[in-house]
């Protein structure tokens, strides 16, 4: 009985699976919280995406995007970070509120010290964050709402808003995202 289902469900999804794709960009701002809040200023990201039907109401994502956050504190031995994030993940529609879908997954980011001029790495690592100078990965979660706004032929606008907690030890780091999309549909 299992292996039925599990091939009527694997023969439904190659019937769907990777029928659509779409390309994206977007701009938005971040806005930490917790912990962050005292530690980064609100600051701007922008990225790219693929979205990709999978289920009949289930669509897969892949993004990529970049943020520069500067420091709020004075005593952090650098002038920023860099950010790189990816993120993967799935998108429901809502039966009764469709098109706007409910979205889960998995985020990476990379995050790198911007050091000021003259500094090495023996000056700042046993400051404040200072390990930031050798790149960290963390690993994470997010929730996202997806709003398409404006549809036309092959176009759509829309608005994402995200919650994303990375998995920072000893404390988590929380973020909220909000941005603007324009995505166009290849197939």
């Amino acid at each position: 009985m299992l292996a039925v289902l599990l091939f009527m469900s694997v023969s439904f999804a190659q019937n769907d699976a990777f029928s659509k794709l779409f390309v994206s960009a977007e701009v938005g701002e971040v806005y930490p919280w917790g912990d962050l809040i005292d530690a980064v200023d609100d600051t701007f990201y922008g990225g790219f995406g693929l979205r990709y039907s999978y289920l009949d109401d289930v669509d897969g994502f892949l993004t990529a995007s970049y943020v520069y956050f500067k420091p709020k504190p004075d005593d952090v031995p650098y002038d920023g970070v860099h950010q790189i994030s990816g993120k993967i993940g799935v998108d429901w529609r809502l039966p009764i509120l469709n098109p706007v879908m409910l979205g889960i997954g998995f985020a990476c980011n990379l995050s790198a010290a911007d050091l000021r001029k003259g500094q090495t790495k023996e000056d700042v690592y046993w400051s404040p964050g200072g390990s930031l100078y050798d790149k960290e990965t963390e690993f994470g979660w997010f929730a996202r709402l997806n709003i398409p706004v404006w549809n036309f032929k092959n176009y759509r606008v829309g608005l994402n808003f995200a919650w994303e907690e990375i998995w920072t030890l000893p404390k988590r780091s929380d973020m909220l995202l909000a941005s603007i999309y324009v995505e166009r549909k290849i197939w």
